[in-house]
């Protein structure tokens, strides 16, 4: 079994996954608009430029996303995505690079349970928790 966060966008889904590409060192492997779909008949002609579906592949893990119509989306609330990351220093790159444009809601800096640790929510609005996988040395 896989679990992937699946996370829908007011209409800036390709803006938010070539950014993630460019933060957390990942690959496009799907960004598919309205307009290069079957369905693009069934589409008004301003929502051809939408990604229908996009997917985003970081090491072995992937994040996938789509615009979801207006009448449909909702602003992201009640959930992050979580980022493990082996050495301090990535982490707190992904970090810094998560939060341009964003609002940290936590500083990246050491807790009782890992060497650095930090919360935001980006500028798309999705909410993001940054944690260095090694353990804190108390």
């Amino acid at each position: 079994m896989q679990i992937n966060p699946y996370l829908t966008f007011n209409g800036n889904c390709a803006d938010a996954f070539s950014f993630y590409a460019k933060a957390l060192g990942g690959t496009i492997v799907t960004m598919q608009t309205h307009g290069d779909s079957p369905m693009k008949d069934h589409v008004p002609a301003h929502w051809q430029d939408k990604i229908l579906h996009a997917q985003l592949a970081v090491g072995g893990n992937v994040l996938m996303g789509s615009d979801a119509p207006p009448d449909h989306y909702a602003v992201p609330q009640g959930f992050s995505v979580s980022v493990q990351i082996a050495s301090t220093s990535e982490a707190a790159r992904v970090f810094q690079a998560l939060a341009a444009h964003g609002n940290v809601t936590m500083a990246f800096d050491k807790t009782f349970w890992s060497p650095g640790f930090g919360m935001l929510k980006d500028q798309f609005g999705v909410n993001w928790m940054v944690n260095c996988a090694q353990p804190a040395v108390l």
